[in-house]
């Protein structure tokens, strides 16, 4: 249900920042939409410490990897990751090329050049300094190095000599994670030149993997302990907003997972719906929306409430357009010939939608 909430508050976060419905429906509800602004991205946070929380409870719940081999587990993560991702980025190239003719806004992509297509087509558009072909997608690559930096640590934690390494393989790799959040949140985290790479995140997904295993501890005094504690002493040397969201999301993460009236409570369907395709909505969104704001600016351009109804209708177009790439594609088993289909699909697309362009 945290998913579709955090889910929910992305898309309005782009919704609010990417024109033009919102630049026209401004003067409507100026505070509501400044909030969503400044306040959606709060969501990525909380995204961070699920997926940490995630990740531990399928590669190593108990502390130690249950995985055989790390390449294995870092290629199947990354062709789940791949397959919706490469329909969906195909998509936003298609809408951009059909929008671009009508709609003269800086929220519309120029044509992809090639560079572009390989760098988002392989999750290195930022560190290549490569635009976005879509809002939001350097999630994808960051949630990806997340992933493979822990699979890592925890293969390379149960891999170490020694006796008593090899008689307390959790202890090593939790203190391994431990480390790595203390630096991301005391050191990396602090230099915004790193916001490319996993570490500059690894604190709030650090702290996600610590509530997970807070969760399955007998006791999880020691857990929360350190929670705090890391996440405590990064605030009272360097205050940001991200890390408090991310401790409080820990924390209740432990205390609502360790309540036995919580996890008899089945939440509230839609949210939890929309938390099981919440990566499918949040790769489809800015395409639907592309779309709708190019109809509502174009046929009513300075209409407030018209332009306020239309990111309505894009919210709700975003949940149904993610519904169906859930359910059609995510859902689905993944295969590496599907994902390079998907992924030549995209070049071929976005090559021939940049010749389109160069003729006009």
């Amino acid at each position: 249900m945290v998913k579709g909430l955090a889910c929910a508050a992305i898309v309005w976060h782009h919704l609010a920042s990417y024109g033009p419905m919102s630049d026209i429906a401004y003067p409507l509800a100026p505070a509501l939409l400044t909030c969503l602004h400044d306040y959606g991205r709060m969501a990525v946070p909380v995204f961070l410490v699920l997926g940490g929380y995630l990740a531990a409870a399928s590669l190593a719940p108990q502390g130690v990897a249950r995985f055989d081999h790390a390449g294995r587990a870092l290629a199947q993560r990354l062709v789940r990751l791949l397959v919706p991702y490469a329909v969906a980025l195909l998509l936003a190239v298609l809408a951009a090329a059909l929008v671009r003719p009508w709609m003269a806004h800086p929220s519309v992509p120029e044509p992809p050049t090639l560079a572009q297509l390989l760098a988002n087509a392989l999750l290195l558009q930022d560190i290549l300094g490569e635009e976005a072909l879509s809002a939001g997608v350097w999630y994808v690559a960051i949630d990806f190095q997340l992933f493979a930096l822990s699979v890592l640590v925890l293969a390379g934690a149960r891999a170490l000599p020694g006796a008593w390494a090899q008689r307390h393989p959790a202890a090593v790799a939790q203190v391994l994670i431990a480390a790595g959040t203390a630096a991301s949140l005391w050191v990396f985290n602090r230099i915004a030149g790193l916001d490319v790479w996993a570490p500059y995140f690894a604190g709030a997904y650090g702290l996600g993997m610590q509530a997970c295993w807070a969760v399955h501890a007998p006791r999880a005094r020691g857990w929360l302990a350190a929670i705090v504690l890391l996440a405590g002493a990064a605030l009272a040397l360097d205050y940001r907003s991200r890390v408090a969201v991310a401790l409080v999301t820990a924390l209740c993460l432990v205390l609502a997972m360790r309540s036995r009236r919580v996890q008899s409570w089945r939440g509230i369907a839609a949210l939890v719906r929309l938390g099981r395709m919440s990566y499918s909505v949040f790769l489809l969104h800015f395409s639907v929306s592309l779309f709708v704001s190019a109809v509502f600016s174009r046929w009513w351009p300075t209409s407030a409430a018209l332009n306020a109804l239309g990111m309505l209708l894009a919210f709700v177009l975003s949940l149904a357009a993610g519904r169906i790439l859930y359910l059609r594609v995510e859902r689905r088993a993944p295969s590496w010939p599907t994902a390079l289909r998907w992924q030549l699909g995209l070049l071929g697309v976005g090559l021939l939608v940049a010749k389109s362009a160069s003729w006009a």
